[in-house]
């Protein structure tokens, strides 16, 4: 494994792993929380794509049969509850390197937009005040989703970006020590990396999106293809509250960067993506998700956008959508052209 040791090298420098990354998922913070009430997570969402990464990450195991890694005292029971000698007659499950990456939804955008952490001037108080807030807020949130993880026996470590020397300078990254991130990965750990407020070298501090997160990580470390988890079934050429709204299968993105809609066909070409962004949002929402799956498709890595707890996402996790993509699979596949 090499890992660079300097700040400018961290940003530049490629990191070989013993197994590479086969999949970067993002959980979505509109799919895993509740958007519209504060810090509530969606249980139900959430346990799902726990169940449906495990199947995926594990080859050759009994997908049915789970060995939670939870130990924690539940909520309403009065011990704690663990199986430790059934670890003992349980084999070594072969499995592949996943990372994941989840959004904040309900957690840390409301105080950060209130506080205005993303514009920066760490020293004014409310800013400051706002700050602690905000990563009281997300790296509650981090637990929850590492615990969740955990109990369906997926053995997930909780990475914050700030507390791993992550900072940004006028909000692009400027240090990422993915040293840590890379140690998890071989020694057969799962690292969950969220969104964060970090350290800006010239604002103060801002707000270092998941979507930013898993662009930087595609980079350095390769994965086979990298999955994003939303609310909604992918990419629509328009809000999907909209009726007319028409989800985009496939985009191709050129050597330049610049993409367009290769499935379905429209008239014009050149046809641009209408979106919206939440009031509360400080990271810039389907737009800033679109371009940074662009920067990843670029790099020859398949990116794909589908929602989350459906066999739709079970597909994409798994990486049965090499090559064309199955008519009946609901999502949006962003891909490299060289055409």
């Amino acid at each position: 494994m090499e890992v660079s040791n300097t700040k400018q090298q961290h940003q530049s420098a490629s990191i070989s792993l013993t197994k590479p990354v086969r999949c970067i998922v993002k959980l979505g913070g509109a799919a895993i929380t509740c958007k519209n009430e504060l810090e509530t997570i969606n249980e139900e969402n959430l346990k799902t794509v726990s169940s449906q990464l495990r199947q995926s990450m594990t080859t050759g195991s009994n997908s049915g049969e789970v060995l939670g890694m939870d130990w924690s005292k539940q909520p309403g029971e009065s011990e704690i509850s663990s199986t430790l000698s059934d670890f003992e007659d349980w084999p070594v499950v072969d499995s592949s390197p996943f990372i994941v990456v989840h959004g904040a939804g309900s957690f840390g955008h409301f105080q950060a937009s209130k506080s205005g952490v993303h514009k920066g001037g760490l020293y004014q108080p409310l800013v400051k005040a706002g700050f602690v807030a905000t990563r009281i807020s997300v790296t509650k949130l981090n637990l929850e989703i590492v615990r969740a993880l955990a109990r369906e026996g997926i053995p997930s470590i909780g990475m914050s970006p700030f507390s791993c020397g992550w900072s940004t300078c006028e909000r692009n990254i400027a240090s990422a020590d993915l040293s840590a991130v890379a140690k998890a990965i071989e020694s057969g750990l799962v690292p969950v990396l969220h969104g964060d407020a970090v350290l800006d070298d010239l604002l103060d501090c801002t707000i270092l999106s998941g979507d930013v997160i898993i662009s930087h990580l595609a980079a350095h470390l390769k994965p086979e293809y990298v999955v994003f988890l939303t609310d909604v079934s992918g990419v629509y050429d328009r809000p999907p509250s909209d009726p007319n709204a028409v989800l985009l299968r496939e985009i191709a993105v050129a050597n330049d960067g610049s993409w367009s809609i290769e499935k379905p066909t429209f008239q014009n070409k050149n046809k641009q993506v209408e979106t919206s962004v939440a009031a509360h949002d400080t990271t810039g929402g389907m737009l800033t998700k679109i371009s940074e799956a662009a920067a990843i498709a670029k790099l020859g890595i398949d990116v794909y956008i589908v929602k989350a707890a459906t066999s739709h996402a079970l597909k994409a996790f798994s990486g049965e959508l090499k090559g064309n993509l199955p008519d009946d699979w609901l999502g949006t596949a962003i891909r490299f052209s060289s055409n």
